[in-house]
């Protein structure tokens, strides 16, 4: 996979700018679910950290994967979720607020939870002869950078100019996912004589892990007892993740290509198949509904 200015350069600009987007449109009521729903927001954080990496793993060792494949593999499930996943909460009239508290304490916490796992999956993967590294402290400060800043000086920009947040913050909003996916596109294009391969290489096992732990967030949000708007919003959280931060820290922190992959491939298929969900998850709660009614 080819490592050039689009990862380098515009990749890391285009998920500032995101982040700072989503600072901006942050407000005192989008946290009221760390007060008013602190039992779903415990299973969706627990799910998004400990649930993940788990699956991840799993799959890795289940599947054939290079070592590389794998790391990767796992690097995405160690990453947030992101505005995507906000999106399709706010489209699918799910828990909005549960949603953007999970995507905001996930970001905040993952700068340190990220190497951690990251140098146990190294670790795990390696072989002689074939060892990787992770620079933890440069990997938090970066991640720092790129994740936590912008969103805080989002925050303190619409605290000293709300107005003006207001006309910025539906721009950033409305495109950002469409930003997300031309530079997936840009990045397959730069590397469309190769993307049969990695599909064949990682396709089948990103996919699994985004349908999986879909699925495992609805299932856990259902036996907790919670309603259909926050069983929505968790499944999204724990099942779409940011593989766009995944190819930049394989890219520019690793420095390795072949651990971009399955952020490619899993960037490329979330959008579809996270959409897909929440499409057939709405239409089985209306139908439900509707039997109820008659009932």
């Amino acid at each position: 996979m080819q490592i050039d200015i689009m990862t380098k350069i515009v990749l890391p600009l285009a998920l500032f700018i995101i982040m700072f987007g989503m600072g901006l449109g942050l407000k005192k009521q989008d946290f009221r679910a760390l007060f008013i729903s602190p039992k779903a927001l415990s299973i969706g954080l627990s799910c998004q950290l400990l649930l993940l990496p788990s699956v991840a793993f799993l799959l890795a060792m289940s599947f054939t994967l290079s070592p590389e494949l794998a790391i990767g593999l796992i690097l995405v499930a160690c990453c947030p979720g992101g505005v995507t996943s906000n999106l399709y909460t706010y489209l699918f009239k799910g828990d909005v607020a549960l949603s953007i508290s999970l995507t905001t304490l996930a970001t905040f916490i993952s700068p340190f939870t990220l190497p951690l796992i990251m140098h146990f999956a190294m670790h795990t993967f390696s072989v002689p002869g074939h060892e990787f590294a992770l620079p933890v402290i440069k990997t938090i400060v970066q991640m720092l950078m790129i994740t936590v800043l912008p969103v805080c000086l989002g925050m303190v920009f619409n605290h000293f100019k709300p107005h003006l947040s207001l006309k910025i913050e539906p721009f950033i909003r409305r495109f950002s996912s469409v930003f997300l996916i031309v530079i997936v596109l840009s990045i397959i294009h730069k590397n469309a004589d190769q993307m049969l391969n990695f599909f064949a290489t990682s396709g089948i096992a990103t996919l699994t892990l985004n349908l999986s732990t879909l699925l495992l967030g609805l299932f856990f949000a259902k036996i907790s007892g919670l309603d259909h708007k926050q069983q929505m919003s968790i499944a999204v959280e724990v099942g779409l993740q940011n593989g766009t931060l995944a190819i930049l820290i394989a890219s520019t922190l690793i420095n390795n290509a072949a651990m971009a992959i399955p952020g490619a491939t899993y960037s490329l298929s979330m959008f579809v198949t996270g959409y897909i969900f929440c499409r057939l998850f709405s239409a089985h709660h209306t139908k439900h509904l509707a039997i109820l009614n008659k009932a």
